[in-house]
């Protein structure tokens, strides 16, 4: 499959749409684990692949260490999502986020934060970077 610009942000508008369905249900206030679970059903429910909890593989200097760091949940192979519920987002999120894009190679990250008033306009942020740039629009 040849990957596009155009087929990750129709996914990426289909993962923003599974997370607002989540908040319409249960409101912000609760823990992080219960959204995920959540989340997770309602991608299935509409059949996107994800993979949640991967361990992310730390190569320093060639060897590789056990850090014991984990990705919430990779969408379609593709799409890195991280799931918070707190009551601000802090620039260290994106760089979270960014980081685990480029060690795992993937070109776009969504950031969603349940402990909002609206997932939309303020409870979600895309990311991408220079894998992304270099795909093909269409």
């Amino acid at each position: 499959m040849n990957i596009t610009k155009k087929y990750l942000d129709n996914l990426t508008y289909k993962i923003i749409g599974c997370a607002i369905e989540v908040h319409k249900e249960l409101g912000p206030g609760l823990l992080e684990s219960v959204y995920q679970k959540c989340f997770l059903q309602e991608l299935k429910s509409h059949g996107l692949g994800y993979q949640s909890q991967i361990i992310i593989p730390i190569n320093y200097k060639e060897i590789e260490l056990d850090c014991s760091l984990r990705l919430d949940v990779l969408v379609e192979g593709f799409i890195v999502v991280e799931l918070k519920a707190v009551d601000y987002m802090i620039p260290i999120y994106d760089a979270q986020l960014l980081t685990y894009m480029k060690l795992l190679e993937k070109p776009k990250g969504v950031l969603i934060n349940f402990n909002c008033t609206n997932i939309f306009k303020e409870g979600q942020k895309t990311l991408v970077n220079t894998i992304y740039a270099s795909l093909p629009n269409e």
